[in-house]
């Protein structure tokens, strides 16, 4: 498969009024990350509230992101949870919908302890889904797993012959460029906060997965673009536009359910979020708006 090499929108899970899952929706929502020039998209992690769905919710939603992409672009399928059994189940499916590439989240609620504990979790997953690539993902301000990232690859390549690399959303560049720097650059390094994407590709990360690429593509390909041109003057501007974007999500509860905001004014109705996220109402859609017409992202 080679590394992800682009921009890799995390996709949202679109729900109706009633809180089933509107399959409906990923198919319109597909065909503009597809026109909007994605590398790829990341389905049912963190902005696509696996946490909060059922498993076959997420086998199914998995099978129609496959079927609406139509291999036009990458899939890459998260899996992670905090049961084992179930993300080899989840695996499996991946792997038989041909996905290019599995993530997973590690294990939050009975947490590892050591790098081991959490190679031993993630090998029976991988195992389901090779020769396909296998991506850990590490989010400790999450998970609360924080152990070392370079010594989980260099040990965990020794028994995860697939081990392709780590969706990074953590803030610590320093172990991050110790990842990318690894056994002369072997394992992909996805930068995983959208914010900070300047950041990673300074340290020499040339993909990240990221939520709000689903609506603010544009931005963070002019910042790719610039920076792989050597125009840092031009990427900071753009950066700064995504820092602009993101502190209105930050104001209207976080990336997912500030997101899913976003989405229905840009004409993707994603719908509410589920509990615990409380539903956005008429009067604070209409202060996300006036926000974002503020800083010039909508007109």
């Amino acid at each position: 498969m080679g590394k992800l090499n682009g921009l890799i929108p995390a996709v949202f899970t679109p729900f109706k009024e009633n809180g089933e899952v509107n399959y409906s929706m990923i198919k319109p929502y597909a065909d503009k990350i597809v026109k909007d020039g994605a590398f790829g998209v990341f389905v049912c992690g963190t902005t696509g509230e696996s946490s909060s769905m059922t498993i076959e919710e997420r086998k199914n939603v998995l099978e129609e992101w496959v079927n609406q992409i139509g291999g036009r672009i990458k899939v890459i399928a998260h899996v992670g949870g905090t049961c084992q059994s179930e993300c080899i189940d989840l695996a499996k499916h991946a792997a038989s919908m041909k996905v290019n590439a599995v993530g997973a989240i590690g294990p939050y609620y009975f947490k590892p302890s050591t790098v081991e504990d959490l190679i031993d979790f993630y090998k029976p997953i991988a195992e389901a889904i090779n020769p396909i690539p296998f991506y850990s993902y590490h989010m400790p301000s999450v998970t609360g797993i924080n152990l070392s990232m370079k010594e989980f690859l260099s040990k965990g390549i020794k028994v995860i012959p697939n081990l392709a690399g780590i969706k990074f959303t953590h803030n610590n560049f320093m172990e991050m460029m110790e990842c990318i720097n690894l056994d002369g650059g072997r394992f992909d390094i996805l930068n995983g906060f959208d914010e900070m994407l300047i950041c990673g590709m300074a340290i020499g990360s040339r993909g990240g997965v990221g939520s709000t690429y689903n609506y603010a593509l544009n931005t963070y390909k002019k910042l790719y673009d610039s920076f792989i041109k050597g125009d840092i003057k031009a990427a900071r501007m753009s950066q700064k536009e995504s820092i602009d974007i993101v502190n209105v999500i930050i104001r209207h509860g976080g990336g997912v359910r500030g997101g899913k905001a976003i989405m229905k004014l840009i004409g993707i109705d994603c719908g509410n979020c589920r509990t615990p996220f409380a539903p956005y109402t008429e009067y604070e859609m209409k202060e996300i708006k006036n926000e974002l017409i503020q800083i010039g992202f909508i007109k």
